[in-house]
């Protein structure tokens, strides 16, 4: 697969819908950029002013980058995606800075807002290099729903503010990064599949590296940094990009054993399909129609938007590819999952948010008709930054956000998150009972966030299950009437299961007094192994009693941080 050298694009709205491969309406919010386009910064500058402070807002946005050098100054915000458009991230050159700041929670005068990154959701950069000017270093200061993936960055990179605020995670995925990661105060954060040429400077409570060259050696828990030599099992995702004028996608291949990049040796293993064989789905197409093309055969494109949804989304056939454009949203208004798709090979999800509505749904996502037990190994399904959210725009309900059924699923990136801030926020306001639920077996989970659930933020029923980094926290507003629930939970009777480095972290908001007895609950088994746990009580409000099955000091007021190194012990 060759770059192209040139590419048909124009900024600005277009009305028709269209999958022309050649010309393609991709919808109002797609910024679609020519190397040296007069106007570029211009355009770029009026959607970082409108999304700046726009945690809850509804409009969404891509910045697609077509190949060739463009000097600009990116300064992503929420639900806004930056993506090159060409074969191979080296084919868009950025002469600037593509970043993310810390600044805007300051900005709405919160006297606790100056260099916090802790709500720094909803945005991406992917496919593309960046070459800063001399002597400035890159910010990438964020939290969930962030990832820094498939990129190249000729300098040094700051995962936080530079000065005194937290940022509290992140995925780097299939990136090679020339100068020095500065993770600062960053809490947690996971390295995939990528290159660091200079190293890594810091680690706080979690540092995660899989199938990374250049990454520090393992020496959990000081400092508190698990490294995996090799990613046993990777696919990447999915990414629009133009060659030879025409507009394709491009479906990375499945990777075994691996470590670096997919691209780095430049080119990468895959296929492509034309964008003529996906039906372009913009907000307000009624679900009918949308459940008909994905019968016809074709696959789905969102574009950027609120997608309200008269229905349930369908995917039956293997191998369909869903790709969202600009953090693409989906939410029900009528009950009901948002998406579902059967218990097939090859199913991709990428690139989109799904949230739940007012009237509820007992699924929002659903991976595999429940009772599927279907081997899918040569060509698993796969999600790549799909994220899930109960609340926070308005008060939704779901009883579990994501459900994967299937069996040797590859999860890539996902936040499912009860929203503890924001509108419809409260314990029966936006109640969801799960998060993640998994029950298919060989599930394999790289970079996996789930947050403030009100039962089981992660329920592992699988069998042969393997997670590299986990991220929790137990919710803020529950009282002490009851013990709390751990938040990872592999259930009873299983009995292979293991993972790598692990966050639970608790904030007792509501009720200070309230204890959670263990912030990991797993059967006692020889096929059962965690490396690299953490429990720790922000501020001290609020307790977890052990780290792991009653075994670890606990993280409390009188020490916020309880660790252990493996579970069992010499396991």
């Amino acid at each position: 697969m060759r770059p192209a050298d040139r590419a048909p694009g124009r900024a600005g709205e277009v009305t028709a819908i269209t999958s022309d491969p050649r010309s393609p309406d991709l919808g109002p919010n797609v910024l679609l950029l020519r190397p040296g386009q007069p106007d570029a910064q211009e355009l770029v500058d009026e959607i970082t002013r409108a999304r700046r402070t726009d945690q809850f807002g509804e409009s969404r946005h891509a910045v697609l980058l077509l190949p060739g050098a463009h000097r600009l100054d990116v300064d992503v915000r929420f639900y806004t995606q930056v993506a090159g458009l060409g074969a191979l991230p080296d084919d868009v050159v950025v002469e600037g800075r593509v970043r993310v700041e810390a600044d805007w929670l300051s900005q709405l005068d919160d006297p606790t807002g100056s260099g916090n990154a802790t709500q720094n959701f909803w945005r991406g950069a992917e496919n593309l290099s960046v070459t800063p000017p001399p002597g400035q270093v890159e910010r990438w200061a964020v939290s969930q729903a962030a990832a820094y993936r498939r990129m190249h960055l000729r300098g040094p990179v700051e995962l936080w503010d530079g000065g005194v605020g937290w940022a509290s995670g992140g995925v780097i995925a299939d990136s090679r990064i020339d100068g020095l990661v500065d993770s600062g105060t960053q809490q947690q954060f996971l390295t995939r599949n990528s290159e660091l040429g200079a190293g890594w400077r810091g680690a706080s409570w979690n540092m995660v590296f899989v199938g990374t060259r250049g990454a520090p050696e393992h020496s959990y828990p000081d400092p508190p940094r698990t490294t995996v030599e090799t990613t046993p099992v990777v696919r990447e995702k999915p990414f629009l990009f133009v060659a030879d004028g025409e507009f394709r996608v491009f479906l990375p291949a499945l990777r075994r054993g691996s470590a670096g990049t997919s691209w780095g040796s430049g080119s990468a293993e895959g296929t492509s399909l034309s964008l003529a064989e996906f039906f372009v789905v913009r907000p307000g197409t009624p679900v009918a129609v949308v459940n008909s093309e994905l019968e016809r055969g074709k696959h789905l494109l969102l574009t950027p938007g609120v997608h309200r949804l008269d229905g349930t989304i369908v995917v039956r056939r293997p191998g369909t590819v869903v790709l969202g454009l600009g953090l693409a949203t989906l939410t029900s208004e009528t009950g009901g999952p948002v998406l579902v798709t059967a218990d097939v090979d090859g199913v991709r999800l990428a690139g989109f948010l799904v949230d739940a509505g007012r009237a509820g749904s007992p699924v929002l996502l659903q991976v595999g008709e429940p009772g599927c037990r279907g081997s899918h190994a040569e060509d698993p399904t796969s999600l790549h930054d799909v994220y899930l959210r109960v609340g926070g725009p308005w008060a939704g309900r779901a009883e579990v956000s994501l459900e994967v059924n299937s069996s040797d699923v590859l999860i890539d990136h996902t936040w499912a998150w009860r929203a503890d801030h924001g509108e419809g926020v409260g314990w029966d306001v936006n109640p969801a009972r799960d998060g993640v639920v998994v029950n298919g077996d060989r599930v394999v989970a790289h970079g996996l966030f789930t947050e403030h659930y009100q039962r089981h933020s992660l329920l592992w029923n699988g069998e042969a299950g393997r997670v590299y980094f986990f991220q929790n926290e137990l919710p803020y507003d529950r009282d002490g009437d009851e013990r709390g629930w751990p938040g990872y939970k592999v259930a009873e009777g299983v009995r292979d299961h293991r993972a790598w480095g692990l966050g639970v972290y608790c904030f007792n908001e509501a009720d200070p007094g309230a204890v959670t007895d263990a912030a990991f609950e797993v059967p006692d088994g020889p096929g059962v192994r965690l490396t690299s746990l953490v429990a720790v009580s922000l501020g001290g409000v609020g307790t977890i009693a052990s780290v792991v099955n009653g075994v670890g000091g606990a993280a409390d007021s009188a020490r916020f941080v309880s660790r252990v190194e493996r579970y069992p012990a010499g396991g």
